[in-house]
């Protein structure tokens, strides 16, 4: 019995060893710059070997998709699981859709390898490399009369690239009924389109798909067609595509398509070759909330941020209920390039930049590259807020800062003028386009600089903007609890246990449970 194991798993072993050779090559001869414009990074055998273990069923006949296939390492790797599994399949026919002609011949060396580990355990194997541009020939076939839904199976490590409103690419995704902005999240629909019911995907692609207004439409389409099953989250940025140095927060996720939701996976890792720091099946409502309009995917492997979740979800105020409201400034400064000022003067009014946030104050002026006026004039009128006490965030910000949204009180008194510009990289609370109460932008600010907010934004939002509808979709604390938050944080700037003992005084929710 051993013996008949160990001729199941050397061909795995061997097979992705000599893709690997092939994804080295290429490496090495692949222009950064290419590359780049492509938004195509090669993926690992570890990364794909874990994405391969991830399917649940095979059956006996295997239909394979794997859309912007590189040298194919994740077709090796499907393969390579299907060889070692106790009832490997009878048959295997695989796809490989790649644009780059250099990686097409290696995909199709890859096919052969494929053949020839497979031959050896009774296994048909028949691969196809195509090379093609994956949406143009997608769209075509599903405009046309043959069969659409055909794959029992796709495994996708897809191209990272915005997709601009009036590119062709954009146009004949609108043709075939999908809105996206990026390549990613076009060719996981497509992949969607082409995959027959019951049929199961397995995909890594930046997180950024599971919040954030832009991936909305997207997220919508993908949710009606798939149920997802397991999502697991590489905590390192890095670790996933080390090789290629690139510094992007991904996701592993498999579903299957027509499937009922069910109960889902969801785990973490530092990264592919480590073992889980985290693990628990979690109800499918817990993943996407019932009645959410935006349709978040939360991601949260460990019991200390449901718990988080859960006292976030059960605050009993938005927005709207507050009567706040939150938007981006309206200075965009290459558009005001003529009217901005290094240093305040007679004809100007106060700009502020996010340079100008520090230590949960706005620091104006402030010396530095950034400007801190704009001229008043009739040419700025419209770009103006009136003098008040503002919340303002940060809109960009990275997993490595120490807390994912940033956020600052700006007081009138250190701001003087009539009138305050905001730059386009802030948001700013507002009531009817004017100032707080100062109690209220204390409590409103303190919340949003929170151990509890911190987590709980991470569990959904993998990218680096901190959008509007991001800040409209939290909960808050009711209008009372978050004056009284405001009077629990000292005047000046409060460190974080202050803040966070101040939410576990109002709220109930300990800062340290978060790390528990």
């Amino acid at each position: 019995m051993s013996a008949a194991i160990e001729v199941r798993r050397a061909p795995p072993s061997s097979l992705l060893g000599a893709v690997d050779l092939h994804r080295a090559e290429a490496c090495r001869h692949l222009d950064p710059a290419r590359r780049s414009a492509l938004g195509q990074f090669l993926t690992p055998p570890p990364v794909a070997s874990f994405m391969a273990s991830l399917f649940q069923q095979l059956g006996p006949s295997v239909r394979l998709l794997d859309a912007g296939a590189g040298v194919g390492t994740l077709t090796a790797a499907l393969v390579a699981e299907a060889c070692s599994r106790p009832a490997p399949p009878a048959e295997i026919h695989a796809v490989g859709y790649e644009l780059d002609p250099d990686f097409v011949k290696l995909l199709s060396e890859s096919m052969a390898a494929c053949r020839a580990a497979c031959r050896p355990l009774g296994i048909t194997f028949h691969g196809r490399a195509v090379q093609a541009d994956f949406i143009t020939h997608a769209v075509e076939e599903l405009a046309g009369p043959g069969p659409h839904a055909r794959f029992t199976h796709a495994i996708l490590n897809p191209p990272y690239r915005k997709l601009g409103a009036g590119s062709a690419a954009r146009r004949a995704l609108r043709r075939a009924g999908i809105e996206t902005t990026n390549l990613y999240t076009a060719f996981l629909a497509l992949a969607v389109r082409a995959l027959a019911p019951g049929g199961e995907l397995c995909a890594i692609t930046p997180r950024s798909f599971c919040s954030g207004p832009y991936f909305r439409p997207f997220r919508a389409l993908f949710l009606r067609e798939v149920s997802l099953r397991r999502v697991h989250v590489f905590e390192s940025r890095t670790a996933a595509f080390a090789d290629d140095g690139v510094l992007q927060e991904n996701v592993v996720f498999c579903g299957v398509k027509g499937a009922a939701p069910g109960a889902v996976l969801v785990s973490s890792s530092d990264g592919p070759g480590d073992a889980p720091t985290a693990a628990r099946e979690v109800p499918y409502e817990e993943v996407v909330r019932p009645g959410d309009p935006e349709l978040f995917i939360r991601v949260v492997p460990d019991r200390a941020g449901q718990r988080a979740a859960d006292v976030l979800a059960g605050l009993p105020a938005r927005l709207a209920d507050l009567g706040l409201s939150v938007s981006t400034g309206k200075v965009v400064d290459f558009r005001a390039r003529g009217f901005l000022r290094a240093d305040p003067g007679a004809d100007t009014a106060p700009l502020i930049y996010p340079a100008h946030l520090d230590a949960g104050s706005v620091r104006w002026p402030k010396p530095g590259r950034k400007p801190n006026a704009l001229v008043d004039c009739a040419a700025t009128a419209k770009l103006w807020m009136p003098s008040g006490t503002y919340v303002v965030v940060k809109r960009f910000s990275s997993k490595e800062e120490r807390r994912r949204i940033t956020a600052a009180v700006l007081d009138p008194a250190a701001v003087p003028g009539a009138r305050v510009g905001f730059e386009n990289h802030l948001n700013v609370f507002h009531r009817g386009g004017g100032g707080l109460p100062p109690l209220l932008a204390r409590g409103v600010c303190a919340f949003l600089s929170s151990t509890l907010v911190d987590t709980c934004f991470r569990q959904w939002s993998g990218h680096t903007q901190v959008n509007a509808t991001d800040l409209r979709n939290l909960a808050y604390p009711a209008m009372t609890a978050i004056e009284r938050l405001g009077a629990c944080v000292p005047l000046g700037p409060a460190s974080q246990r202050e803040i966070d003992r101040a939410v576990e005084e109002v709220i109930g929710f300990s800062g340290r449970a978060a790390t528990l």
